[in-house]
């Protein structure tokens, strides 16, 4: 068996005397999306963080792509980020720039290419999530939601990532424009093979999407699997989450 992608061993993080971590073990292995879920301030920001060397934790190991990024530092860390790409919450677009600007940027800053072969692969990357070059003029305010999202996930492929981190990717779209964001992104998972983190409180995209999820409660994981699994896990945080009436429905319902 190949070596996780991301591995913590034994995680601890704190801010002054605010527990937010406590021995979080978890791997996430080539191909897999995992859904990171939790309250309000039960740190899945964080814990992404440490996985591509943000932040440190007081205590353990991360290791990323087989490096552990406490030893991990300048030239050698950047190289690593570059093989990750992230799509922000609200898709955190620069307001100033074009669609074809923002895609481009990171192509610009990391590889040093030349301005055609950029044009073809902005183009390229547009056409992956779905949209056509007449989008490559606008600015983001000329955008709808769910294709400004689209936009972003354009910009977080652009470097041909093997590691993506989705931060509530579809929080604040309607239920008919997530739920094609979804299918969208199984298409690409399945083109792609690309190992996945999704932040989300989304039970279609938990159901939908995810093939294991880590649920993050008492400052610890409680509950790692597959969604499937996890619902069952008899756990209060876990219980409010799933045996509510929707949780019911998508889990429980004729399509799961």
């Amino acid at each position: 068996m190949s070596d996780p992608i991301i591995e913590m061993r034994h995680v601890s993080t704190a801010f002054g005397r605010q527990v937010v971590h406590e021995d979080i073990n978890l791997e996430i292995r080539e191909g897999q999306i995992l859904g990171l879920v939790g309250g309000s301030g039960s740190g899945k920001t964080t814990l992404v963080r440490e996985m591509i060397g943000l932040d440190q934790p007081n205590g353990g190991t991360v290791t990323l792509f087989g490096r552990p990024l406490l030893q991990t530092q300048g030239e050698d860390l950047a190289r690593l980020r570059q093989r990750c790409g992230i799509l922000f919450q609200g898709g955190a677009l620069f307001s100033a720039f074009t669609v074809f600007e923002n895609i481009a940027f990171p192509l610009q800053e990391y590889q040093g290419m030349d301005r055609s072969l950029i044009r073809d692969l902005v183009y390229m990357k547009l056409a992956m999530v779905g949209l056509g070059p007449e989008v490559a003029s606008r600015l983001p305010a000329e955008l709808s939601g769910g294709m400004v999202k689209r936009v972003a996930l354009a910009r977080a492929l652009a470097l041909e990532p093997e590691l993506l981190f989705l931060d509530e990717p579809t929080s604040g779209l309607d239920p008919v424009t997530a739920q094609a964001f979804v299918d969208h992104l199984q298409g690409l998972h399945k083109e792609l093979g690309f190992t996945a983190v999704v932040i989300t409180h989304d039970l279609d995209l938990m159901h939908d999407l995810c093939t294991q999820l880590a649920i993050l409660a008492d400052h610890r994981i409680v509950a790692l699997g597959t969604p499937q699994q996890v619902a069952d896990v008899p756990h209060p945080f876990v219980a409010t989450l799933f045996t509510g009436t929707r949780g019911q429905r998508v889990f429980k319902g004729p399509h799961s």
